[in-house]
């Protein structure tokens, strides 16, 4: 299920730091690390494919996948024929990506890396993906200003990002009614939203087009959503350790009303839970040379 694409015209701004990024990221790095992503990674392989496919990514371009986690878009792009790199600061994630590439024989380069201070020289990828990754760096302008700085001139940057408005962005403010986010850290669901992408990309950007989506996440029951992502999804998980019985009884039974309130079903279960997400493609200035 699709929208029509939107084509927006764009005008930079600047946004103010967030306080102590560098303790709210070492924080994220622990949450990411705990469960295990994987599990649910598996449940959105195809967001990548298609992102790959609007890319138009070409055999022998060079690519980088930005918070890659296990790897679904760094796959996806070597199964087009790119030389691609994937970064990420969660080392069992790599791990777990390195295995699938083994498996699938694709030669992929996965690397410990950090979003907002990428590994690269300037103008190194003919494309940057991130797929549910970048938008969870706790400096957003840094983060597009390093994805913008290692593409080359003229170069393409694909993202992936949930809308504030759809399924998993009601989960996450379901969540920090219970345990709220760090104060003062800009939410990540912004970079679902046009505005907030024209603001981070627009100076740099000849054009960026927006396509909204809808994925489905299907479980057998709304307690089995809870379950799975309460017991698998790192921010979900930590949310649950950071509470006492109570506290867990009572995200629990919020998480469960979430998945039975979204059901697409009318017989109730099993649960189908329609998700909007933004895929966006960011088409980058080439200079204009001086006669």
């Amino acid at each position: 299920m699709t929208t029509s694409p939107t084509t927006i015209t764009t005008s930079p701004t600047t946004t103010a730091p967030g306080p102590d990024l560098a303790a709210v990221k070492a924080k994220q790095q622990k949450i990411w690390s705990s469960g295990d992503y994987t599990v649910i990674a598996g449940r959105i392989v195809l967001q990548s494919e298609l992102l790959a496919e609007a890319a138009d990514l070409r055999p022998g371009w060079d690519v980088l996948d930005v918070a890659c986690g296990c790897g679904n878009a760094t796959l996806a792009a070597a199964r087009s024929g790119t030389r691609v790199v994937g970064v990420d600061y969660v080392p069992e994630l790599l791990t777990r990506g390195r295995a699938r590439a083994a498996a699938e024989g694709l030669d992929v380069d996965f690397r410990l890396g950090d979003a907002e201070a990428l590994p690269f020289p300037d103008a190194s990828f003919d494309a940057v993906l991130s797929v549910f990754g970048s938008m969870f760096a706790p400096d957003h302008q840094r983060t597009a200003a390093e994805m913008i700085r290692v593409a080359r001139p003229g170069g393409l940057l694909g993202l992936v990002t949930w809308t504030p408005d759809g399924f998993i962005g009601e989960m996450f403010r379901t969540i920090s009614r219970h345990v709220p986010p760090p104060a003062g850290v800009a939410s990540p669901l912004l970079w679902g939203t046009r505005e907030h992408l024209a603001a981070l990309f627009g100076a740099d950007a000849a054009e960026i087009r927006t396509l909204e989506r809808t994925c489905v996440f299907r479980y057998a029951s709304p307690e089995e959503f809870t379950d799975t992502f309460r017991r698998w999804y790192g921010p979900t998980h930590k949310a649950f350790e950071a509470l006492d019985d109570t506290g867990r009884a009572a995200l629990a039974a919020d998480l469960t009303a979430l998945a039975r309130r979204w059901n697409r079903n009318l017989d109730g279960q099993p649960v189908a839970l329609p998700s909007t997400y933004l895929e966006t493609l960011i088409t980058l200035r080439t200079p204009t040379a001086v006669s």
